[in-house]
């Protein structure tokens, strides 16, 4: 049978990546968590409508979703995004109704789309939700919550707040007017890619990433000529709360965010190390989205982050730290020191479960075993063979620190790993 390769835009993570993500998500669920945020799950597979209804001309509708039949002939899709799935769930539990839900969930979305550095067509995004709450001071505390992530895992300077409002739905609509004629007396300066979005989704043109449709959307008009008295209320009220706790940001009107469910509050922190995807957060309003999905009229906000992208940063700016979480490695010299080592393995775990041990049980050489202990970043050593055995020691090293190895009973052994753990050694 010829080698099976994993799906192109599909990636593996290896043991060792797996280690950097979940240190990641750990920081990331801590903080959530401390802002009163609870976790929800929902399914990887929902009814393609769910996505059409809430964002029917989005590009990752036209072009990226993957979308199939079921043995039941029905239409449904791998989510491209979470939030309209977290709408959906939180209607279906009755959770907005009880209580002004605050959501977060992570895991993998699905786009069809060109892989390349920082973006796949499995990505993972870990996003938060609120609803029932329509105050510039909620937007606030989310961008709070988000500075925090940078703060807390040291790359606050390597990153930037960028911050729209896009009024409510009838300033989008003159302003996407206004935006089309405009654009249509420079149609044949635009590329296809902006034709397109010109019948489909104008304002979708202003983030694009070419210089020459950038160069000629500085005469066009701005959002911010279309915003009513209560937009710029709310605007002013939470650039004010961002002044008073000294988080600095930049007002960019071209800022829409890729999705058609946003209205007034929309932010992105941004990266220069990353080249074009420089995009690491986005976020915002979508007050109507949950009357769209067939629950009550109820505001909410949110915003994702992509793991991928902020891995990439965090590896760049050389700030991806992992704790070793391995404690005892156990080098086994013989069968029979195997059977021993796994069995002693076991006594030490009830004597303390938090201890993390591996037994090295392949019958290597001893010199092999060495490397391989040092290597795996393990603190301490357990050796046992033939002389072990038959006085009924293990040898002890502590691999961190020059030190002799010593032969020791299970007794001293379980002593000599307490005191470590009461050193914070171990």
């Amino acid at each position: 049978m010829a080698k099976i390769q994993t799906i192109r835009g599909m990636n593996d993570l290896s043991p060792l990546e797996v280690k950097s993500w979940s240190h990641l998500e750990k920081v990331l669920k801590s903080i959530v968590s401390s802002y009163g945020y609870q976790e929800i799950r929902f399914p990887i597979v929902e009814k393609s409508e769910l996505f059409t209804r809430s964002n029917e001309a989005a590009d990752i509708v036209t072009k990226e979703m993957y979308v199939f039949q079921d043995k039941g002939g029905e239409s449904v899709a791998l989510r491209p995004e979470g939030t309209a799935g977290c709408v959906r769930a939180a209607i279906d539990n009755d959770l907005i109704r009880t209580d002004k839900a605050r959501l977060w969930y992570s895991g993998p979305m699905f786009r069809y789309e060109r892989p390349q550095k920082g973006r796949s067509r499995q990505f993972h995004q870990f996003s938060a939700e609120v609803f029932g709450l329509n105050s510039p001071e909620v937007d606030a505390e989310l961008i709070f919550m988000t500075a925090r992530f940078w703060k807390e895992l040291g790359i606050e300077n390597e990153v930037r707040l960028e911050i729209n409002n896009l009024g409510d739905e009838k300033a989008r609509k003159y302003f996407s007017e206004s935006l089309v004629d405009f654009l249509s007396s420079k149609k044949n300066d635009l590329d296809e890619d902006s034709k397109r979005k010109l019948l489909e989704n104008p304002l979708r043109i202003l983030d694009s990433k070419s210089i020459e449709i950038q160069d000629i959307l500085k005469d066009a008009p701005s959002i911010e000529d279309f915003l009513d008295e209560s937009s710029r209320s709310h605007l002013d009220k939470l650039l004010n709360i961002l002044d008073q706790a000294k988080i600095d940001y930049s007002l960019n009107p071209r800022l829409v965010r890729g999705l058609d469910y946003y209205n007034h509050t929309v932010f992105e922190w941004k990266t220069d190390l990353l080249g074009s995807q420089d995009t690491i957060l986005g976020g915002g309003r979508y007050d109507h989205l949950v009357e769209e999905l067939g629950g009550k009229p109820c505001p909410a906000v949110g915003f994702s982050l992509g793991l991928e992208r902020l891995v990439l940063l965090l590896t760049e700016t050389n700030k991806l730290h992992i704790r070793e979480d391995l404690d005892i490695y156990f080098i086994c010299l013989s069968e029979e020191a195997a059977k021993r080592a796994i069995i002693i393995a076991e006594e030490l775990r009830d004597s303390n479960p938090s201890l993390t041990i591996k037994s090295n049980l392949g019958l290597e050489s001893p010199s092999s075993q060495f490397k391989k202990a040092d290597k795996s970043g393990a603190k301490i050593a357990l050796i046992i063979g033939e002389e072990e055995l038959l006085n009924d020691k293990i040898s002890f090293k502590d691999l961190r620190i020059k030190s002799e190895q010593k032969k020791l009973s299970l007794k001293e052994v379980k002593s000599e790993i307490s005191n470590s753990i009461t050193n914070n050694h171990v």
